[in-house]
């Protein structure tokens, strides 16, 4: 058989299962409750005034369904939803391709926008006040400026970093909304319809396991669950229970907290190295091997949620619970 039918197929399969696994009306969607609460009220009261959503910037750690929340906006509004993100916009010509293929009522969704370039955002302000865009056609003398109308939309930006945000953007939020970290029961709740989504069985003690070690994260959540599934599989177990999810998540270097070896590098790295700190993050990152952006958007935030580091002007700092958790002895005076 041709190995790219195979992978086109694998590929589609893969992405159906993605689609499965989030939810696409905002009941079915688990945890975040205050968040969900009001959009549930904005939303309603949009439809009655027969008017698009007002735009919404969703911030907040990766992997608690930012895009998740978009497409449940876009099919609770009756609207299409159009996704790319801020790095890819690299075009005034870019941004009006976009903005003038949409619909009434659709939801532009835009990932990474505090990674916008300047000048494509000075192009939004008027997409987002006004729904009209001023286009630059010709150059040198000849140029003139012609404005095009646009659909109401609803923009729906998404940043893991909001205090990147220029203030003129996101002034133009009618409805800003932090994600927070998951609680476990949550979590479990999650674990348990994306095992019926991949056909997994699995013992309650198993569903809670797994979602103490998943970060308070639901992405983290599904790519657990789908790893202790393969060691089921290949085990031949038809069922995952409490010992073989704590047997596979070792093996994956997951421990009861949900922090891995890196962050078990990192935070062992600054108490040995740095004798607990504080450390600048660069510096971090240059001893451990790993990208200060990654450090800063993947694992600190969530050991300074758990308080096993501390930020101080001077660097970071690790806490006498980082040093308790990994059996060393804690020296305050470092």
């Amino acid at each position: 058989m041709d190995e790219r039918v195979v992978s086109a197929e694998s590929t589609e399969t893969e992405e159906i299962t993605e689609q499965q696994l989030r939810p696409a009306l905002l009941k079915e969607y688990i945890g975040q409750d205050e968040v969900k609460d009001n959009l549930s009220i904005f939303m309603k009261a949009a439809k009655l005034r027969q008017e698009a959503l007002d735009h919404v910037l969703l911030y907040g750690p990766p992997g608690l369904g930012k895009t998740t929340l978009a497409a449940i906006i876009a099919q609770e509004m009756g609207g299409q939803i159009k996704t790319t993100a801020g790095p890819a916009i690299e075009r005034a010509g870019d941004l009006a391709a976009i903005l003038t293929s949409l619909e009434p009522g659709d939801v532009l969704f835009i990932d990474e926008i505090h990674r916008l370039n300047r000048v494509i955002e000075e192009i939004l302000y008027p997409a987002m006040e006004d729904f009209c865009i001023d286009i630059v056609i010709g150059k040198g003398p000849t140029a003139r400026s012609v404005r095009l109308d646009l659909p109401p939309f609803t923009l729906v930006g998404a940043t893991t970093k909001a205090g990147m945000i220029s203030a003129p953007l996101r002034d133009r939020f009618g409805v800003l909304s932090r994600l927070d970290y998951y609680k476990p029961d949550d979590l479990a709740k999650i674990i348990h319809r994306s095992a019926q989504v991949f056909d997994v069985e699995l013992t309650k003690d198993a569903e809670v396991e797994i979602a103490r070690r998943s970060r308070g994260t639901p992405r983290i959540a599904n790519r657990l669950l789908k790893r202790v599934r393969d060691f089921a599989q290949v085990d031949g177990h038809d069922s995952i229970s409490l010992d073989l999810a704590k047997h596979a998540l070792e093996r994956l270097q997951v421990d009861p907290l949900g922090l891995d070896h890196i962050d078990e590098k990192l935070i062992k790295g600054i108490i040995h190295r740095f004798n607990g700190g504080p450390v600048g993050i660069e510096t971090i990152a240059a001893s451990i091997g790993e990208e200060s952006d990654t450090i800063e958007e993947v694992y600190e935030p969530y050991l300074l949620q758990i308080g096993f580091i501390q930020r101080t002007p001077r660097g970071r700092v690790a806490t006498q619970s980082s040093y308790t958790h990994f059996g060393l002895e804690y020296r305050k005076d470092g």
